[in-house]
């Protein structure tokens, strides 16, 4: 069982900006954040990612302010290769790049938060009252989770805190072979220790 596990966030890295993955045709989707939502989705067709802001080119950024996972061929390799049953990929047309980009899915959503870990965790219902965000994380700092309870999954969505984007140590380490990577990856597993 994997005992490392790896927040994927937007590095600090020189890049290029994703716009948010629409249809084809031009159409947004219903749900802008559905490929943040942890969830098998069906074949929504041709989709397609405009630039807005023009930078390096990068093999992993995620898009838009949803925040959606955008990768190279070869970062879809590995995702492809290593966690067939945790991700789906979703071939998406970069503006002005011959290049094949897929948005990447993470179809898992587990429970595995170690709140007690955390530096500070922050809910929707005691800082913000949104409706329909009652009980989830508004923001965690210091996240920490447990691997025993990450029930096999190797990349996967965190329940009450979706916006995190997790990976096992193995695929941290092939995407960072694939390299020239728009993303960082912040270690979610060990005992937090303020600096």
């Amino acid at each position: 069982m994997e005992r490392n596990f790896y927040w994927v966030r937007l590095g600090d890295v020189p890049q290029w900006l994703l716009e948010t993955p629409i249809r084809d045709s031009g159409e947004s989707f219903d749900e802008p954040w559905l490929f943040t939502d942890g969830r098998v989705l069906p074949d929504s067709g041709p989709i397609k990612a405009q630039v807005s802001h023009p930078g390096k080119k990068r093999a992993f950024v995620f898009a838009g302010v949803e925040g959606s996972p955008i990768g190279s061929e070869a970062l879809a390799n590995v995702f492809r290769t290593m966690a067939p049953d945790d991700v789906q990929l979703f071939p998406v047309a970069v503006e002005g790049e011959s290049e094949q980009y897929f948005v990447v899915n993470a179809t898992k959503v587990v429970d595995a938060i170690d709140e007690a870990g955390c530096r500070e965790v922050h809910h929707y219902d005691e800082d913000d009252p949104a409706p329909g965000y009652e009980g989830e994380y508004n923001w965690i700092y210091g996240l920490r989770i447990d691997p025993s309870k990450t029930e096999g999954a190797r990349v996967f969505r965190l329940k009450k805190f979706k916006i995190a984007f997790i990976v096992s140590e193995d695929i941290k380490n092939a995407l960072e072979g694939v390299g020239n990577l728009g993303v960082s990856f912040e270690r979610v597993t060990e005992p937090y220790v303020p600096h």
